[in-house]
């Protein structure tokens, strides 16, 4: 009996002495188990919309322009149009790619008056410089017959719409834009790759069925490419660039920004890697 109260006493007398160890060691108080940490959710991925119910793209908010020094002013529209070489139409293309895109029927060839510098379109021979337009926030917005590129979007981004806004108000021509990036001219698939171009994210025009295997599959953060074996367009920030005027209420002929489309069903859907 005396053995065993000695060895409770013992068992007591350590368990007290660690405690107190323990608690000196952390300022006082027993350390406690560490939390587990949070679960962190993960960040969801905005894509640019491909698709829209209402073809309305009016614009009434803030359009500045990007000037050669790199600074910012209020847009003022001019009252004729730019006849300057813009840069991305200064580069030329590498091999011919052979188009197999169908010319489309009759089109309107006049662009109406309501578009401040539309008349002037109509005139160029070439891909012809504009205003480098900015809007702000994530999405492109249509102003005064051209595109604005979103303050908000990578800068390769902002070079593509402004590189589309270069060919509007030339004719669709068939094989366009596949010789050479520079033409009177351009087709569905020319009109991309001029695009494409002007951001530096293709060397050699591609036609319509090559870009169903070109870049990315699926939808892109920014950029979409729509191509079967007859058409190609792409969506750019929420604005469309294309040659045809479905579902675009304007009906106006060749390459130029227009609403998107309520579906883009029957089209292989890629996008330029990293965009």
């Amino acid at each position: 009996m005396r053995s065993f109260t000695v060895l409770l006493c013992s068992l007591i007398a350590y368990a007290a002495s660690a405690e107190a160890a323990l608690a000196n060691g952390s300022g006082g108080v027993a350390a406690a188990a560490p939390a587990p940490a949070p679960a962190t959710a993960p960040v969801p991925v905005i894509h640019a919309p491909i698709t829209a119910k209402s073809s309305k793209i009016t614009y009434k908010g803030p359009v500045y322009e990007k000037t050669a020094s790199g600074e910012l002013v209020p847009f003022v529209a001019p009252t004729t149009a730019s006849t300057t070489t813009g840069t991305a139409a200064s580069a030329t293309g590498g091999s011919v790619a052979t188009s197999s895109e169908p010319v489309p029927a009759a089109l309107p060839t006049e662009i109406p008056g309501e578009l401040t510098i539309g008349d002037g379109m109509t005139t160029a021979t070439g891909p012809t410089l504009r205003p480098e337009l900015l809007v702000p926030g994530t999405t492109a917005r249509f102003v005064d017959g051209l595109a604005a590129a979103p303050e908000g979007a990578p800068v390769a981004v902002q070079q593509m719409i402004w590189a589309g806004n270069e060919l509007i108000g030339l004719p669709y021509i068939y094989g366009g834009g596949h010789g050479s990036f520079v033409s009177p001219g351009y087709d569905c698939s020319g009109t991309v790759s001029f695009s494409l171009h002007g951001a530096a994210l293709l060397a050699t025009p591609e036609d319509s069925s090559e870009f169903e295997a070109w870049g990315s599959r699926g939808v892109g953060r920014w950029v979409t490419i729509f191509a079967n074996g007859g058409h190609a367009y792409m969506t750019v920030a929420g604005l469309r660039l294309d040659t045809s005027p479905a579902e675009d209420p304007a009906n106006l002929a060749g390459p130029r920004w227009r609403p998107l489309r309520q579906t883009n069903a029957g089209f292989t859907v890629r996008h330029p890697t990293g965009f």
